[in-house]
């Protein structure tokens, strides 16, 4: 590993953590996780706390981030976060930012115009936030070479054509300046059920956070892991599996999904990367009775 870089060697791929930002998302655990009881977050607070929960106003902490792949001579992006200058009324903390997001892929050695693929494992605002930028008053494509790889059933549910609930939701704007300008550019690939990137990368469908919600699995040499999406968004959930955050689509359809993949991890001995983990960002998990346990978290620097 090359803790410069947050780099991490798995078989053929090399894994690098791009940071967007991380830090507290504004909500209580209750808030994020309803349902969640007040015990389970005291019960571990040794794992949560202080990188994934602040005790000093019991607000939860995340990050925004990117995994950059190179496979096979390819440079892959898994998730864009939130992205500069974007509408955001119903999320006043990510109303138009100003972040260096695309300073810290170049230190990382990536240009916008050398990646080859972008995977959004699933269509909220914050997954797809760079897949544009603001270019003289109109959104275009940040990676201009690309092929963006979308779930077709998210590109279905969050187009607002087709749901006029997302008016007033943590969605509004987001298909037309994040999604719509890469369609129209001719750079989506729209798959389901299952998707072959290359010998090492496949990409799931992970239904239940949002219809579409996909996983992102890697199998190279002994090597195995899971760019996770937002099937966990905090260690609790892996610990205590059947809590869903609030912003689940189809709860029940998420726990088993969540159950079934993080099964998956622990009984091959997957290296779990999801998309928000502050900290060290990924872990390995193991079986502990009819839940999980973390087993040991990746060898990069915290956050």
């Amino acid at each position: 590993m090359n803790e410069t870089l947050n780099e991490i060697k798995l078989g053929d791929v090399t894994v690098t953590r791009i940071e967007e930002m991380h830090g507290p998302v504004g909500m209580t655990p209750q808030q994020f996780f309803p349902g969640s009881p007040e015990e389970a977050w005291r019960r571990h607070a040794d794992v949560l706390v202080p990188d994934h929960l602040n005790t000093d106003d019991d607000i939860v902490q995340v990050a925004m981030q990117t995994w950059l792949l190179r496979s096979e001579g390819r440079t892959i992006l898994v998730d864009t976060g939130i992205g500069n200058d974007k509408a955001r009324p119903a999320v006043p903390a990510w109303d138009h930012l100003r972040l260096d997001y695309l300073g810290n892929l170049q230190r990382a050695g990536v240009r916008p115009e050398d990646v080859d693929l972008v995977v959004n494992t699933h269509l909220h605002v914050d997954h797809v936030g760079w897949n544009t930028r603001l270019d003289d008053g109109t959104w275009v494509p940040t990676f201009p070479n690309a092929t963006y790889l979308m779930p077709k059933a998210d590109f279905e549910f969050w187009n607002p054509a087709n749901n006029p609930d997302i008016t007033g939701g943590v969605n509004e704007n987001v298909f037309e300046d994040s999604v719509a300008p890469v369609h129209a550019a001719g750079q989506v690939q729209l798959w389901e059920g299952s998707h072959t990137i290359d010998a090492n990368l496949c990409l799931e469908a992970a239904p239940g956070h949002t219809p579409g919600s996909s996983v992102l699995k890697l199998n190279s040499g002994s090597d195995r892991a899971l760019f996770a999406g937002d099937l966990l968004h905090t260690p609790l959930q892996v610990m205590e599996p059947d809590h869903n955050s609030c912003f689940c689509e189809d709860p029940a359809a998420a726990r088993a999904t969540r159950r079934k993949l993080l099964g998956w991890a622990a009984d091959t001995n997957a290296l779990v990367l999801p998309a928000h983990f502050s900290g060290h960002s990924a872990l390995e998990v193991t079986h502990d009775a009819d839940a999980f346990a973390i087993k040991r978290w990746a060898p990069l620097p915290r956050y």
